[in-house]
């Protein structure tokens, strides 16, 4: 299946139609009705998009039966609510079109990496119900998605643990004080915030392993279920770590836990 657009006639604040202006998903379908689903926020800074945390890992939760969508969402030189719009979009398009697409619209994930990990936990925690009465239909579904999947992520944009290029590239070198706050998503966790994965190498030189920590410990105080994998050893952007002996195996204990929460039903 082709890219799908998210708004065909242009999204909010578009600067341009090239495609780094055009917001979309890329559909990775597993055959059969009623599939879980995940969207996938490759990392990169907010500058970027890295490509092997993208294509790969629709692959690896399509072998685990579960539908997956790339996200292209916006980079710099556009800052929030960029993003945000666009994951948020993309969320509201794979519901309003779950039959077409095959996904139950009742088991919709996001997995980031990185700032794509920053991207997911604010969709996980800056969701809305949907517009009831609004004049698009796809904006009348939740924006909120079942389950999230954080890989080494951007959580906190407050020093000392935060990642300077991202934030920069997220709101600008002279962001305020109540911005960063506001956007740090350890402290935007409630009790709706969905149930969570999430994995760190504690030697991360980039994203310091305190963001992981942080939000997990802003999850149990909230009485969210989660899972979190701290890896001793590796350093930041392993992707797959398919070339690690030890932190590959985050695969497995993520597959495990999608089929826990009824995601996956092949580990």
């Amino acid at each position: 299946m082709n890219a799908v657009i998210l708004w065909p006639d242009g999204a909010p604040d578009a600067a341009g139609t090239t495609d780094e202006d055009v917001p979309a998903i890329f559909p990775y379908l597993v055959e059969g009705g009623g599939r879980a689903a995940v969207i996938v926020c490759p990392g990169g800074g907010y500058e970027f998009r890295a490509d092997h945390e993208g294509e790969p890992i629709a692959l690896w939760l399509n072998t685990l039966g579960i539908s997956a969508f790339v996200l292209r969402y916006r980079v710099a030189p556009y800052r929030y609510p960029s993003a945000l719009s666009d994951v948020q979009r993309a969320v509201r398009t794979v519901r309003h079109r779950a039959e077409e697409f095959g996904v139950d619209p009742d088991r919709l994930g996001v997995l980031g990496f990185s700032a794509g990990g920053h991207l997911a936990s604010t969709a996980g925690t800056l969701h809305d119900a949907g517009t009831a009465d609004a004049t698009d239909p796809i904006e009348r579904y939740s924006s909120r998605p079942d389950l999230l999947m954080l890989c080494y992520p951007v959580i906190t944009l407050s020093e000392p643990y935060t990642h300077e290029g991202s934030r920069t590239a997220l709101l600008g070198a002279d962001a305020s004080p109540a911005d960063i706050d506001a956007l740090s998503s350890e402290r935007n966790v409630t009790a709706d915030t969905p149930p969570t994965f999430l994995w760190h190498t504690s030697e991360d030189g980039l994203v310091p392993v305190e963001n992981s920590l942080w939000f997990a410990s802003a999850l149990g105080r909230s009485g969210v279920p989660f899972d979190l994998h701290v890896y001793a050893l590796g350093g930041h952007g392993m992707g797959m770590a398919g070339g690690d002996e030890h932190v590959r195996h985050w695969t497995g204990q993520c597959a495990s836990w999608l089929k826990l929460n009824g995601f996956a039903d092949r580990v």
